[in-house]
């Protein structure tokens, strides 16, 4: 009988492979490529000139930090009129305790310069400031007047409206009564009327300039009180009344807005 195969699946089989974990030696290798980019890194650090301005810098901050010591002559002097370290300048000791910090320029320009700035930002800033509010005043302004024009513009209409309502009322009551001509020309609605003679021609013309002067509302007002008076009529009411007692007790008034409400 052949010898027997061995059993890839038993034990004795598995413990003969070595045990290989994936994955390790990439970590290493990462792990290696980091370590000497930390080094070279710190290297170049430490290797690097520093510029001028940061040296100036490290220099002054380390004189800022560090007291001034007894060699110092004016420092010797101010102890022997009786000032010491840590006390404040005067005579009560009242003054500055800590020396006036430094404020050291970058930049090319002058001293007064950032005053200037500062000066032209805000005059900027204002102005912008002015500029808004004109333009909001401006626009406050633009739509107030166009409410009052609209406003005059429908009164106007309505004005002219009841105008010629009152024409056409004072023509037909004037004409049950048998009168044959207005009192005023503009009384009743305009009517085509060829004058022959020229004294009437030159009246027409007087009562024309007269009528120009008169404006709607003039005109409303003079021709409801002629109704009112001489026919006991309202053309807001609609109503010819009996007589003037039947007429101021039930008509709320001689004006539109007495009838608004």
């Amino acid at each position: 009988m052949a010898e027997e195969e061995d059993d890839y699946m038993s034990d004795a089989f598995l413990s003969q492979i070595p045990d290989v974990k994936p994955g390790l030696p990439m970590v290493k290798r990462v792990k290696d490529a980091l370590k000497k980019e930390i080094l070279h890194k710190e290297k170049n650090i430490m290797n690097r000139q520093k510029p001028i301005k940061e040296l100036e810098q490290e220099s002054r901050e380390a004189a800022q930090q560090s007291t001034i010591s007894n060699e110092n002559k004016g420092f010797a002097l101010l102890q022997k009129m009786g000032y010491k370290a840590g006390q404040g300048l005067g005579k009560q000791g009242a003054g500055r305790v800590e020396p006036i910090p430094l404020n050291i320029k970058t930049d090319r320009g002058g001293i007064g310069m950032e005053q200037v700035k500062k000066r032209k930002a805000e005059e900027a800033l204002e102005y912008y400031r002015q500029k808004a509010r004109a333009k909001q005043q401006h626009e406050k302004q633009s739509l107030e007047d166009f409410r009052v024009r609209m406003r005059t513009e429908r009164e106007e209409l309505k004005i002219e409206g009841d105008l010629r309502r009152s024409q056409k009322a004072c023509e037909q009551l004037d004409s049950q009564k048998g009168v044959a001509d207005p009192r005023e020309v503009w009384y009743w609605p305009k009517l085509v009327v060829e004058e022959e003679e020229e004294e009437k021609e030159e009246e027409e013309k007087d009562d024309e300039e007269e009528e120009e002067d008169l404006t709607s509302l003039d005109k409303l007002q003079i021709l409801t009180s002629y109704l009112r008076g001489v026919h006991f009529y309202c053309i807001w009411c609609g109503t010819a009344y009996n007589d003037e007692e039947d007429l101021c007790s039930n008509c709320p008034g001689d004006t539109a807005a007495d009838h608004d409400d």
